[in-house]
């Protein structure tokens, strides 16, 4: 789904008058793709920070009464204030599939004693434009100790291909090393008490 969002023609370039955009609440972007000469143009500061919240969100810009479907590609932000400085646009087509990282979210609680460690957190899949997931979603509900999920295991969102290494490690169970040392450790005392005792 395409947020629609008013894009203005930037004529002007350089650090000053990206400076001079951002204080009139616009943000600068270059819209690339398709071959043709990238665009720069400015974006409503309020509006797209909203939009943004989400990864992989898609824009409808009305470019001078014309309709272009865009894929937030990058985004860069002030590293102290967090504030987003500029955008890099890629320009789609509708029905056109692109390939994207997608938020891997895990659902459910392993078995009792046992921990989840989240081994990669988004995945590759090509999927429509203006049809990309906010996240596939894995159940590890009662895991057991040994439990491993691969990409290739993931339940993918309707139209969705993965492009990711279908033997990429997603999700492993086990239970914690310190358990397991302090299990040796209640079972190497058991083996000495006696020993101890005769002395």
């Amino acid at each position: 789904m395409a947020e629609k969002i008013a894009a203005d023609i930037r004529q002007k370039f350089g650090k000053g008058a990206a400076r001079k955009l951002r204080a009139a609440g616009k943000i600068p972007a270059v819209l690339y793709g398709h071959g043709g000469d990238p665009q720069h143009v400015a974006l409503p500061a309020h509006e797209l920070g909203l939009i943004v919240r989400k990864a992989n969100a898609v824009l409808e810009l009305n470019l001078g009464g014309k309709t272009q479907l865009a894929l937030v590609k990058d985004i860069q932000k002030d590293p102290v204030r967090q504030i987003i400085e500029h955008l890099d646009l890629i320009s789609v087509r509708l029905g056109e599939k692109v390939q994207v990282e997608i938020p891997v979210h895990i659902e459910g609680e392993p078995a009792s004693g046992t921990v989840m460690m989240l081994e990669t957190t988004t995945l590759l899949l090509e999927v429509e434009a203006t049809h990309i997931p906010e996240r596939v979603t894995i159940d590890i509900e009662g895991a057991e100790d040994g439990t491993q999920i691969t990409a290739a295991d993931v339940k993918l969102p309707e139209g969705a291909s993965l492009v990711s290494d279908p033997e990429l490690l997603i999700v492993a169970v086990s239970i914690p090393a310190e358990q397991d040392l302090g299990d040796s450790l209640s079972a190497g005392d058991a083996a000495t008490g006696p020993a101890e005792a005769a002395e």
